[in-house]
């Protein structure tokens, strides 16, 4: 096995090497310094790196597995990127601002808290846009981070350098958080795998746990890694006041989807959809149907003013708002696209913006929620667009997909929508490659609450697709 080989293997088989003594949490974790070392350069997707300490961990989960009678914790050894918009005690998180760029957290987010103590070791913070604010994954704090695939584009946000560190080898399982998409854009645009929970599933810091439109969730590449890690995540947490109680068990492997319902959309009758994704998109359901599901096309009757209605919600109550506090004192600090979102939030109404996405999500739920009754899991695309360039401004007035303008902020991808139907399950996987090199994905949507449904058909899917990085073809060439 050569080094890059060892890079791209997945946790549970790392596991299993670990425990066999046939790998070492060492050598893994070298192999993945040494090609950070020469790779990162042109990729650009770590903030601050913990390579000393993360080998000193890796030297004790070495000697866990030596011991005899020893019990190796679920993730001992297992390398993890932690998005720089999650606390990790001790260690800085900037949200990839300069604002916070001296910011030390006095303690770990719940999802870190549980992933460290199951073994994982952190070894590098991943990037993200400031604020986590867009699908781009440029800030003035940390620079432009680039497309492992194709370095022109960007590797989509905000959760952008995990998806790029993932697809790039230089971790084995990352973290991300998505309040608009922001696990499942980068999944897309990097051909990696990405779960945003039903909210509440797994518990979060405040203030991110009251927003109804904030997960937190595991980005890996392999379903079964997605499931090791949201069933370490998972459950109640005594400082998350919407984290719930019910625990769900994952499936393990994938199997028949005989008897399978699926329900497609390609363009929820109103995306401006790229012939590539749209391609891509028919042949990941050509999968499924082999695999024995029967797979109907359904109408959603869903509209434009979607798009409107979901950005007055999060950004005019919540998640935005700080845009606009921080603009008036910091403002000299901020990015241009940060104080053009400080801007427009200025101007909304507030509270009969929040009615009107309420009312919103209810019409869209008319028709997604007899769907879903009817049906197993709907299925769609992940993005519109492949990707877009590096340095994408989401405030572009003149952005076209197909030729024709679109918002560059929301209008290239088709993800928000099932933050605003926030208890639905959601997994981002692989669906091919665009002409650009740049890999494309599919959303698989499950009834709300229903995890495991989705899992298992994500499963069954990455079994017949061969998997995503399991030979050089698959994977960046660097």
């Amino acid at each position: 096995m050569t080094d890059d080989d060892l890079c791209y293997l997945p946790a549970a088989q790392l596991l299993k090497l670990f425990r066999a003594r046939k790998l070492s949490p060492v050598e893994l974790l070298k192999a993945q310094i040494e090609r950070a070392e020469d790779i990162h350069p042109t990729i650009n997707c770590f903030t601050d790196r913990y390579f000393d300490e993360a080998l000193t961990q890796a030297e004790a989960a070495e000697a866990a597995y030596g011991k005899r009678n020893g019990k190796p914790r679920p993730l001992e050894g297992i390398t993890l990127a932690v998005k720089d918009a999650q606390r990790l005690k001790g260690k800085r998180t900037t949200h990839g601002s300069l604002i916070f760029i001296d910011n030390i957290d006095d303690h770990s987010d719940p999802m870190i808290e549980r992933l460290t103590e199951a073994g994982a070791i952190v070894h590098a913070r991943t990037t993200t846009p400031e604020f986590c604010l867009s699908g781009v994954c440029h800030s003035r704090a940390w620079g432009t981070t680039h497309n492992p695939f194709n370095t022109d584009y960007g590797p989509g946000g905000s959760s952008g350098g995990s998806g790029a560190a993932l697809a790039a080898g230089l971790t084995t399982l990352a973290t991300g958080t998505d309040i608009g998409g922001s696990i499942r854009i980068p999944s897309s645009a990097c051909g990696t795998v990405g779960f945003k929970p039903p909210h509440g599933r797994n518990p979060d810091g405040a203030p991110n746990c009251f927003d109804r439109y904030n997960h937190c969730g595991p980005m890996t590449r392999a379903v079964a890694d997605a499931a090791l890690m949201q069933s370490i995540t998972a459950g109640p947490h005594p400082l998350d006041h919407d984290s719930l109680r019910e625990t769900v068990t994952l499936p393990e492997r994938g199997n028949s989807l005989k008897g399978f319902k699926v329900a497609h959309s390609i363009d929820f009758d109103y995306v401006n959809v790229d012939p590539d994704v749209r391609k891509n998109t028919l042949k990941a359901l050509g999968l499924f149907r082999a695999l024995g599901a029967e797979v109907e096309e359904v109408r959603l009757g869903w509209t434009g003013d979607i798009e409107m209605n979901a950005l007055h919600w999060y950004n005019a109550m919540d998640f935005g708002r700080q845009t606009v506090w921080w603009k008036k004192t910091h403002g000299h600090l901020m990015t241009d696209y940060a104080l053009k979102t400080a801007d427009a939030i200025d101007k909304l109404t507030g509270i009969d913006d929040v009615h009107k996405a309420w009312a919103q999500a209810h019409r869209m739920y008319q028709t997604l929620g007899p769907v879903l009754d009817a049906h197993d899991v709907f299925i769609c695309p992940t993005l519109n667009l492949p990707a877009v360039h590096a340095d994408h401004d989401p405030w572009d007035p003149d952005f076209r997909i197909n030729g024709i303008k679109a918002d560059g902020e929301y209008g290239w991808v088709m993800t928000h929508q099932f933050n605003m139907l926030h208890n639905c399950p959601v997994m981002a996987v692989p669906s091919g490659f665009a002409g650009s090199g740049v890999p494309t994905g599919i959303q698989i949507v499950g009834r709300t609450f229903d995890d495991a449904t989705v899992f298992k058909a994500a499963l069954a899917y990455e079994r017949a697709a061969g998997g995503w990085f399991t030979d050089r073809k698959g994977r960046p060439k660097f």
